[in-house]
């Protein structure tokens, strides 16, 4: 999770290749009408989002072996109502600066997103950290670290000891 830009479709995908469990894209997902609104520049409302979010939900419930699920989810009563779906969610908070992330949109090709709504979104994020569940890993690293990161992080084998304290990650 996190804003535009951060790397949640790179990340998720190669967490769901290292973890064996199928990916879902939460872009792939969103109305036509949500998309044409973030194409023109105009960012989504809490209604925009309600049928889409439902939807994830479901999607989150038809994968009782594991998933992995790309989703902004900016506030918490979006990923609260994903945690209703699945009780079980747990949520990689892919933390990036305004700048870096403005950089990374601005060079999509072939992105429905428009890079001025990224304000938007830092303006609409409440930050995760202190919400159970939550591991807080540094957008700008290393995709293999990252994934390396967050599988010791879902390891039910890793000690408690060596999995990254979410507020310090």
């Amino acid at each position: 999770m996190g804003v535009a830009g951060c790397g949640k479709s790179s990340l998720g995908a190669a967490l769901a290749q290292a973890e064996q469990v199928p990916l879902i894209e939460g872009d792939d997902h969103h109305s036509q009408a949500s998309r044409d609104k973030m194409q023109q520049g105009t960012a989504l409302t809490d209604a925009d989002r309600q049928g889409w979010l439902q939807t994830l939900g479901q999607l989150l419930q038809a994968q009782p072996a594991g998933v992995v699920l790309t989703c902004s989810a900016l506030k918490k009563a979006y990923r609260d109502q994903l945690r209703q779906a699945r009780p079980d969610l747990r949520f990689v908070f892919l933390d990036i600066d305004r700048q870096a992330a403005g950089e990374r949109v601005a060079s999509r090709a072939s992105h429905f997103f428009s890079s001025t709504l990224v304000d938007s979104q830092f303006a609409t994020l409440e930050s995760p950290l202190g919400e159970a569940g939550v591991l807080r890993v540094d957008a700008l690293r290393p995709l293999a670290e990252l994934q390396a990161q967050v599988s010791a992080w879902l390891s039910p084998t890793t000690p408690a000891a060596l999995q990254p304290n979410p507020e310090n990650a």
